[in-house]
């Protein structure tokens, strides 16, 4: 076996493994640029971050006005408290009702109510507080026969409902096809 035919390769490539080594040590330690730009970056996505909630806040703001909802259902503190009158909503409606009952909003049913119930939407405050994004992944999870329904009404008539206001919600369910408009 000839002995520089193996050791010469290996002498070259131990050479350019060090060589390269130094070369890269050399040049990482005076640039710090990759760190400044992935900092510029991170701060650009921060304030952009800071924008597009404000903008959400201005466009929620537009929505409540333009669907006349009182701004409260758009904030994350308490719901102001609505004495419930079943007298009166069964004059209206022309039957007994239950406070919080989601079945009178048109549209849902018995199923239905149970998967919002099991979702955490038990009252019709909560329910007037869910996007129609959110109330339509319930339906979806639910399986293909709950996510056919159209749920784009549904906060609306339960914040009706919440606010006593039997005679909209009333006329408004009667205008409607199926809970949808």
């Amino acid at each position: 076996m000839n002995i520089p035919c193996i050791l010469i390769p290996a002498l070259v490539g131990l050479i350019c493994g060090i060589l390269g080594y130094l070369l890269g040590k050399m040049n990482s330690k005076n640039d710090d640029s990759l760190a400044l730009s992935l900092q510029a970056d991170l701060d650009a996505c921060k304030a952009n971050t800071r924008n597009l909630n404000a903008r959400i806040s201005t466009l929620e703001a537009d929505l409540a006005a333009k669907t006349n909802i009182a701004p409260q259902s758009f904030t994350a503190s308490a719901p102001t408290l609505i004495p419930f009158d079943s007298d009166l909503a069964a004059t209206v409606l022309g039957k007994k009702i239950k406070e919080n009952d989601l079945k009178i909003v048109e549209g849902i049913g018995p199923k239905i109510e149970a998967l919002f119930n099991n979702a955490g939407i038990k009252t019709w405050y909560e329910l007037s507080e869910a996007s129609t994004e959110k109330l339509q992944s319930i339906l979806d999870s639910g399986g293909e026969n709950y996510a056919i329904h159209n749920p784009s009404t549904w906060a609306r008539q339960a914040l009706l409902a919440y606010q006593g206001k039997w005679q909209e919600l009333k006329d408004w369910q009667n205008s409607l096809l199926g809970g949808k408009e």
